[in-house]
């Protein structure tokens, strides 16, 4: 899993029908902190209800289409979590 930061929305006048239904929204990876990553934003399909600024994690590859109702789906990257803390551990506790 990958953070990110809600950055926009991404709008279809047609989409693949097992998109049907879905919103599509612009993410910017992050770290953990919300620090934006020198990587490009990108369109991800929102299947928590997630809303601009804030802080999410998401899937790529095969793990976001298989979030979807139909596993053979296009999707490359979906939004799966909304964060709301994040605590790291000292080194020596892992």
């Amino acid at each position: 899993m990958h953070f990110a930061r809600v950055v926009g929305t991404v709008v279809c006048t047609e989409k693949v029908p097992s998109w049907r239904g879905q919103r599509m929204l612009l993410v910017q990876p992050c770290d953990s902190a919300g620090t934006a990553s020198s990587a490009r934003p990108l369109a991800a399909i929102d299947l928590v209800s997630a809303a601009p600024g804030q802080l999410v994690f998401y899937v790529r590859g095969r793990e976001a289409a298989t979030a979807l109702a139909d596993p053979e789906n296009p999707a490359d990257a979906a939004i799966v979590g909304l964060v709301d803390d994040v605590r790291e551990q000292p080194a020596g506790e892992r």
